[in-house]
């Protein structure tokens, strides 16, 4: 036997000690992995040229015929210049 028996009653306290610290360290490095930096600034669009994704969403509408020859135009014309309704 252990001494006086101390042994096995440091362990209940121990081991919800150790379970909850490794589920803190878990959490805290999945917060930090799917963290982005808040201090970075998405330049807006530079004018004269459309987003690429916009364009092509754009191009696949006109392609599938949901969009007429007159709103093609018009909304590329808006993504070009940058500009809404």
């Amino acid at each position: 036997m252990m001494g006086d028996g101390w042994g096995m009653g440091w362990m209940w306290i121990a081991w919800p000690i150790v379970v909850i610290g490794v589920v803190l360290l878990i959490v805290l490095l999945a917060r930090g992995a799917g963290s982005t930096r808040h201090d970075e600034q998405v330049p807006p669009p530079t004018p004269g040229r459309p987003p690429r994704r916009a364009q092509e969403i754009l191009d696949e509408r006109y392609a599938r015929g949901e969009l007429s020859d007159e709103e093609y135009q018009e909304r590329r014309r808006r993504l070009r210049d940058g500009t809404e309704r």
